[in-house]
C-alpha cells in the first residue's frame, strides 16, 4: 500500500527558522500515526467504551476525559463520552468493529481525513496559547489530557504527549493552513521542523 502523501509537504521546511539565534524554544513535526480514531458511546455507556479501550489497545483511560500516552498508542476523551484513539500501526479500526456494538456506541476511522502535528519544546505552552483559549499550564492540562476546540474555523484535538509537547489532530484540508500558521507564531522564538 503506498504511503498517503502529506498535506504539509510543499510548505514543509527541515531545518531552523524564525529567530534562533540564541537556539530554537519550539520544534514542529508531523507525527503520522496510521491510525486516527474517534470512539462514541450513547449515554450511559461510558465506562463499558473505556473498558473496550483498555481492552483493544492496553491503555487504562480513568473515568471521565482523561488521557493516556504510551508511545506508540495514545487514547484521550475530548468530550463527554467521547474518545480519540491514536496508534502508529494502521489497522486499529478492525479490532476495535468486532467489539463496538450498536447499543454501546460508534466507531469512526479519521486516519485519512486528519493530519497529526507535534510542538515541543520549552515555548511550545506559549506559542499553543497565542492560538487557543486554553490554560496550558501543567496543573490545568495535565500530561495525557486532551481537549477539543478550534482556531478560526479550524476545528483542533490537542492532547499533551510530554511536559512540554503537544499533538494536535487537524482536518487533512485545513492542515496546511493550520501549520503556516504555527510556524508564523513560532518564529518570534526560534523554531526547528524536524
Amino acid at each position: 500500500m503506498p504511503e498517503r502523501q502529506s498535506p504539509l509537504e510543499p510548505d514543509y521546511h527541515p531545518g531552523s527558522h524564525g529567530n534562533f539565534e540564541h537556539g530554537v524554544d519550539v520544534i514542529l513535526s508531523e507525527t503520522r500515526p496510521g491510525s486516527i480514531l474517534q470512539l462514541a458511546a450513547w449515554p450511559g455507556e461510558e465506562k463499558r467504551l473505556i473498558e473496550i479501550i483498555r481492552k483493544v489497545t492496553g491503555l487504562t483511560l480513568p473515568d471521565g476525559a482523561g488521557g493516556v500516552n504510551s508511545g506508540a498508542r495514545a487514547a484521550f476523551g475530548f468530550a463527554p463520552g467521547k474518545f480519540t484513539v491514536v496508534d502508529e500501526a494502521e489497522g486499529l479500526a478492525a479490532p476495535f468493529a468486532g467489539v463496538i456494538t450498536p447499543a454501546i456506541g460508534t466507531l469512526t476511522d479519521l486516519s485519512h481525513g486528519r493530519t497529526a502535528i507535534r510542538i515541543a519544546g520549552p515555548k511550545a505552552e506559549w506559542v499553543m496559547a497565542k492560538f487557543f483559549a486554553i490554560d496550558f499550564a501543567l496543573p490545568a492540562f495535565p500530561l495525557g489530557a486532551g481537549r477539543s476546540t478550534n482556531h478560526h474555523d479550524i476545528f483542533a484535538q490537542i492532547q499533551r504527549t510530554g511536559a512540554d509537547q503537544f499533538d494536535i489532530y487537524v482536518f487533512r484540508s485545513f492542515a496546511r493552513s493550520f501549520w503556516k500558521a504555527l510556524c508564523h507564531a513560532s518564529e518570534e522564538v526560534g523554531y526547528e521542523v524536524q
